[in-house]
């Protein structure tokens, strides 16, 4: 998700200003208020106090919804929301059906700052309230329709805004928490493989020097024959070892998206990656390619670019000489200092590992920024489907 969403706290000063702007924008329906302020025909102390009151609601207003998401007791959102609507009360009692609208305020405020349990007996309570005082305030009755349906699902539409980002953050941390699990279990299985390899390897190698020590003086043939036999146990094990920790370290393009989004969030650019893709199929040596590419490029932005924004695409498709999977990457930055006209070290690297594998790299400006387009052999890879 870009930018900050309700329920969830501004962590630098961009999502302090797009928060700002998303709750600014609803503001407007206080034209009336305003209006009524302007043309309503009050005594100058009663202006005065309008627009004190109003000002100060907003800003309690604004306080309360940026509030959200510090992990505090639910005690100061209830004093702040009885807050609102004691001076909606009093502002409505006072200067006109006008001021009903603040209660709309009221609920959704309670809607996108409580949990559920307590939401759902705060916005009926606020529209319960609203409609109590148009009985009394003088003409305000013509004005409860159009306000108590706004109050009502406004109030319980910020409820669900605010569960479904909470989910969605539980999700994240879930996802996290897979991958550091799914780190420790490839850890663990290096760990058995070298274990299984060495053991064994070790152990012959151990039992054959004792045969060839106690060979030696009176059949130096066969000990030479122990020793011949030694040395391609040994060199047959350095192949086993090398093999496992070449599968260990070879790049795994499900855990470079989550690596990539880790660093371009952390960078402050906006990430817009793909669901992790289905590469069953897909051979070994395309995917690591695929996942360096990956790394590469976003190392680049994070490093280069200066974007602001950076989304990631992986796309399977069918081409005259078998099935491609391609991955781009495109942000919105100038690229750096280093011009797109030169390839850099890293560039050409890939475009070599990217060769071995049978693909290709395309790279260079476009319109609005950067891209990067790596293309694989997919063998019988299912459709992974689009990106972000």
């Amino acid at each position: 998700m870009s930018g900050v969403g309700i329920g969830q706290r501004p962590e630098n000063r961009r999502q302090k200003v797009i928060k700002s702007l998303w709750a600014g924008i609803w503001l407007v329906y206080l034209s009336a208020p305003v209006a009524d302020l302007l043309n309503g025909g009050h005594g100058t102390a009663a202006r005065i106090l309008g627009w004190a009151g109003l000002v100060v609601f907003v800003v309690w207003y604004m306080l309360l919804l940026f509030r959200t998401g510090r992990g505090d007791g639910t005690d100061a959102v209830l004093v702040s929301l009885a807050v609102l609507a004691a001076e909606s009360t009093l502002l409505a009692l006072t200067l006109g059906r006008e001021w009903l609208v603040l209660f709309v305020y009221v609920s959704i405020a309670s809607g996108a700052t409580l949990p559920l349990r307590q939401a759902r007996w705060t916005i009926p309570g606020a529209s319960a309230l609203m409609t109590a005082l148009a009985f009394v305030v003088p003409d305000a009755r013509s004005f409860l329709g159009g306000l108590l349906i706004p109050a009502l699902l406004g109030g319980f539409a910020m409820t669900g805004v605010r569960e479904l980002i909470r989910t969605t953050i539980a999700l994240r941390e879930a996802r996290a928490t897979v991958a550091h699990l799914a780190a420790n279990e490839e850890r663990l299985r290096l760990a058995r493989d070298l274990h299984d390899l060495l053991g064994h390897s070790l152990s012959l190698i151990t039992l054959k020097s004792e045969l060839a020590g106690r060979m030696l003086p009176g059949h130096p043939d066969k000990a030479a024959q122990q020793v011949a036999d030694i040395e391609q146990v040994s060199r047959q094990a350095l192949v086993d070892v090398r093999e496992a920790v070449t599968g260990y370290r070879r790049a795994r393009l499900n855990a470079e998206l989550a690596g990539a989004q880790v660093a371009l969030t952390a960078a402050g650019v906006v990430p817009e990656l793909p669901a992790e893709p289905d590469l069953t199929g897909v051979p070994e040596e395309s995917e690591s390619a695929l996942a360096w590419a990956l790394r590469e490029a976003v190392t680049n932005v994070v490093r280069h670019s200066g974007a602001r924004r950076c989304t990631v695409e992986l796309l399977g498709r069918q081409t005259l000489d078998g099935r491609v999977l391609e991955l781009s990457v495109e942000d919105d930055g100038s690229g750096g200092p280093v011009a797109a006209a030169a390839p850099g070290n890293g560039l050409t690297g890939l475009t070599e590992r990217l060769g071995k594998a049978g693909g290709e790299l395309e790279a260079g400006r476009t319109r609005r920024g950067f891209r990067l387009v790596a293309r694989v052999p997919a063998g019988t890879a299912a459709d992974v489907g689009s990106g972000a």
